[in-house]
């Protein structure tokens, strides 16, 4: 379906997240929103907007928080490269949107944090989900594999560059290290997160529209089985430690 995984990550443009990037990028995010508004007469945007639903169209592929909230980009990508027609679009259902939301809620509004680190984490999520997918099927396909491994591998790649809040770096920097992994350590919470990006990161991939559409169900049977688990998989209050500013240009309030 992909030709690998890893190499569509490692290769991934969003992926290159610098420091020197980050400051390119957003003096030129600036300078197109000054243009913008020179044209138009009206002030310029400061942010995409996104309903509090996250619904995933054209603008909420860009931000996963709740509508009128401020997010600054950190990505290195140029914008607009992406062809809206080759987005695939993952529904989430509604309860967890609501889910998006509330996690929002604790950090930027409580100043809480998920304790860290999960039980259980991404890596025991997916692998409860091949265990439930082989149950189902009566056999283990090497599609789901593969998929899960890539959702893995994408997880760990984005989340330091695209899935956190500003609020949540320092935490990140105590609970990870080199020889962990973000997909040991985080858990549902954070793993929702990167299924509001996929639709933008995978426009990158050089896939065929025929295995988008085959992405696109198995995203949609996985998101199911986060939802049919809410109650297991996800909490329900943040008890962690008290969020932190930190020093990072993630998202933010």
């Amino acid at each position: 379906m992909i030709e690998s995984w890893d190499e569509w990550v490692g290769a991934d443009r969003l992926m290159k997240h610098t420091e020197d990037n980050v400051l390119k990028q957003q003096a030129l995010d600036k300078k197109q929103g000054m243009e913008k508004s020179t044209k138009s007469g009206r002030s310029a945007p400061a942010k995409p907007k996104s309903s509090a639903d996250v619904k995933l169209d054209k603008e909420e592929t860009k931000s996963n928080v709740p509508k009128g909230k401020k997010r600054k980009t950190d990505s290195g990508a140029e914008k607009g490269n992406v062809s809206v027609e080759k987005l695939v679009k993952i529904q989430i259902p509604s309860t967890l949107k609501k889910q998006l939301v509330d996690d929002w809620e604790f950090i930027m509004h409580q100043n809480k944090l998920v304790k860290l680190p999960r039980s259980p984490c991404v890596d025991d999520i997916l692998t409860k989900y091949l265990e439930y997918r082989s149950k189902k099927d009566g056999m283990m396909t090497d599609s789901v594999g593969e998929i899960l491994n890539g959702i893995r591998c994408y997880f760990d790649k984005a989340l330091p560059a695209l899935l956190l809040y500003k609020k949540e770096r320092q935490q990140y920097h105590e609970a990870v290290s080199d020889n962990i992994s973000p997909s040991s350590v985080y858990g549902a919470e954070h793993l929702l997160r990167l299924f509001v990006k996929l639709p933008e990161l995978i426009a990158y991939a050089k896939i065929d529209e025929e295995s988008l559409t085959k992405l696109q169900q198995k995203f949609l049977d996985f998101l199911k089985f986060l939802q049919k688990n809410q109650g297991t998989f996800f909490l329900s209050a943040y008890d962690g430690p008290k969020a932190s500013e930190g020093n990072g240009k993630d998202k933010e309030s």
